[in-house]
């Protein structure tokens, strides 16, 4: 039997269920106002669905309805040589991996961070597809699985014109992906909430722990932002871990332009008065 965390969708084998989870404890992670509350992932998959739609030519967007844990959704990648699935969610129905097979199935699995891997063993057996997680990370996870191969260094080339990077802050390994042929062939990063998409599309957020409105230290975001900046790699949209959040236009810019503001802001070289 498997337990399910409810607060974010971390799973555990029944007899190695902690009685918090683990994530949840995390100083990344929150508890809701009832504490540790723990379901069997069977009677999850009994209320809850997927929720599938393009989200542009050759990206799929997977969700469940309603939301669940912290209400993330996961991206199908269709590369034309293979389909990679970016992050994950602990719903599988049926019928959805009845629609990914007839689409060529999957042929990698993707992760940005320990708050995405709810749901790996399940889909990764379901496809027969390694996971790829960073090796910095491979600590948090909650249900081990043989398809499981984590990855090291800063870079990880897949197929069909993706790339794993890593950008740290988040988590040490947090993570995003490149993939050249999206967009018309002017990029595309998927980002979990290693880079976090926001309502406002001119903008996107750097965090320690979202929940709890915890920041990045300035240091960090800089880095993050340095790194972006030279990169040989243009992207035309960002993706993130929840649907509505995309950034649409110029989004290295945005990246750019956001991690400059909020550096600027905590360091005090953005003037503003406050008091």
């Amino acid at each position: 039997m498997v337990l399910v965390c409810l607060k974010c969708g971390a799973q555990y084998c029944a007899d190695a269920t902690p009685s918090i989870c683990m994530m949840c404890a995390d100083e990344r992670g929150s508890l809701g106002r009832n504490g540790q509350e723990w379901a069997k992932k069977s009677d999850v998959f009994k209320t809850h669905k997927n929720s599938v739609h393009e989200e542009e030519p050759g990206l799929l967007s997977i969700g469940t309805e309603p939301l669940f844990g912290i209400g993330q959704r996961a991206l199908l990648i269709q590369t034309g040589v293979g389909n990679i699935l970016w992050d994950c969610i602990n719903i599988l129905q049926p019928e959805t991996a009845k629609d990914i097979h007839s689409r060529g199935g999957i042929q990698a699995i993707a992760i940005s961070h320990p708050h995405f891997f709810g749901g790996i063993a399940t889909w990764a057996e379901e496809f027969d597809s390694p996971v790829y997680i960073h090796e910095k990370d491979k600590q948090f996870v909650t249900e081990p699985n043989s398809h499981i191969q984590p990855w090291s260094g800063d870079e990880k080339e897949l197929f069909g014109g993706a790339r794993l990077l890593r950008l740290g802050g988040h988590f040490p390994g947090s993570a995003v992906l490149h993939w050249s042929g999206g967009a018309d062939g002017k990029g595309i990063l998927c980002t979990g909430d290693t880079i976090q998409g926001l309502k406002d599309r001119r903008w996107v957020a750097f965090m320690l722990n979202f929940p709890l409105y915890m920041p990045l230290p300035a240091d960090q975001v800089a880095r993050i932002g340095r790194t972006v900046k030279a990169w040989q790699l243009d992207f035309e949209r960002l993706h993130c871990g929840w649907t509505g959040q995309s950034v649409d236009r110029n989004a290295k810019q945005v990246v750019i332009k956001s991690a400059e503001h909020y550096v600027g802001l905590l360091d005090g070289s953005v003037e503003r008065e406050y008091f």
